[in-house]
């Protein structure tokens, strides 16, 4: 049995990171080894400036109110989290490249890899999931 978790991060609205970052965040703490392939609008969840005004889904406005009432971690705070479990996040090159983003504009510390990189972790990964 692996004791691996692959997300793939292709979208960018406030919904998608807290899908990503809830399970991430839930596998490295039950001793999960995780690694988030960010690409796409993806990226928003780790842009140092994007990451702080993801888009809500249309008629998802309520849910605002209800993350504060249900004392639910803003995204810094559970990608602080998440950096704090060990999960290990991989911006896709390719996607940088393609989108002119540059290294110094995503959090610190990520590591730069295209898929290949991600495959070679995933692998031997389950689950594999992709938001």
């Amino acid at each position: 049995m692996t004791n691996k978790v692959a997300i793939i991060a292709s979208n960018g609205g406030l919904f998608d990171a807290y899908k990503v970052f809830n399970i991430a965040t839930a596998a490295a703490a039950t001793e999960k080894e995780v690694a988030i392939f960010f690409t796409f609008e993806g990226l928003n969840l780790i842009h140092k400036e994007g990451m702080h005004h993801l888009q809500v889904p249309v008629g998802g406005e309520g849910f605002i109110e209800g993350f504060s009432k249900a004392n639910v971690p803003t995204i810094p705070e559970l990608v602080d989290m998440a950096v704090e479990l060990g999960v290990t996040f991989i911006a896709c090159q390719m996607t940088m490249d393609v989108m002119g983003i540059t290294a110094d504009q995503l959090l610190d510390g990520i590591s730069v890899g295209g898929a290949v990189t991600f495959l070679e972790f995933a692998k031997d990964a389950a689950p594999s999931l992709s938001f």
